[in-house]
């Protein structure tokens, strides 16, 4: 059996409608003037912790009330994760063929493990993956290689990993494992520039990459 592990936001899903809702309803309640959609899509990546110090930062919001801060913008999102979020084209289709197939498909996330769930839920989607990891299910996140070893140990299988960003090159990179790097996500640098084995704007083109994909899986140190 092989095993295939997702990135969500940016890869399966474009949230970056919703974060910007969320952090923007904590802005304006904090009398700060909203940030817009290309600005807080190019601070997605790093978990949401990190795009709360961002956005914090953009508007000159005291760095003390960081955790506080997140915890508001995480209330919000989480009321509201699937209103505008949407799937990218072909990937229910894909996600259907390849459970179809025989793979065992995990989710390898930075974002919080409780909305990565429900948004899985809210597409129904959940069923499909035997295994989810995110930002706060382990000590560290990526692209610390642990979170995507950790994933694949739970599918007890080899596999491939699918991102769309520099964090999710970095993570494949560390980790050892074969990487499809998705083009139309939330990446910041040109493709040529982020180390991968495959590239695609397409999904239908995926389950053929993954087909011709060695498999192989980096052990963890311990």
């Amino acid at each position: 059996m092989k095993a295939v592990v997702f990135d969500l936001d940016g890869t399966l899903i474009d949230s970056a409608p919703d974060l910007r809702a969320a952090v923007n309803l904590m802005l304006t309640r904090e009398g700060q003037e909203p940030l817009d959609l290309a600005t807080i899509t190019s601070f997605v990546g790093n978990g949401l912790p990190h795009l709360v110090k961002l956005a914090m930062g953009a508007r000159g919001l005291d760095l003390a009330r960081h955790s506080a801060l997140t915890e508001t913008v995480l209330k919000h999102y989480t009321a509201a994760s699937g209103a505008l979020t949407t799937l990218y084209p072909g990937v229910r289709e894909v996600l259907n063929d390849l459970y179809r197939d025989g793979y065992a498909i995990g989710l390898c996330t930075n974002k919080p493990i409780a909305p990565a769930r429900d948004i899985l839920d809210h597409f129904g989607l959940s069923d499909l993956f035997s295994a989810v990891i995110g930002g706060d299910s382990l000590k560290t996140r990526k692209p610390h290689p642990d979170p995507l070893w950790a994933t694949f140990k739970a599918l007890g299988a080899s596999g491939t990993y699918i991102g769309d960003s520099e964090i999710d090159a970095e993570t494949a990179r560390r980790a050892g494992i074969p990487f499809a790097l998705f083009t139309e996500g939330y990446r910041k640098s040109p493709v040529a520039d982020l180390a991968h084995d495959w590239s695609f704007a397409d999904f239908a083109v995926l389950p053929a990459i993954i087909a011709s994909s060695p498999g192989v899986t980096a052990q963890s140190p311990d």
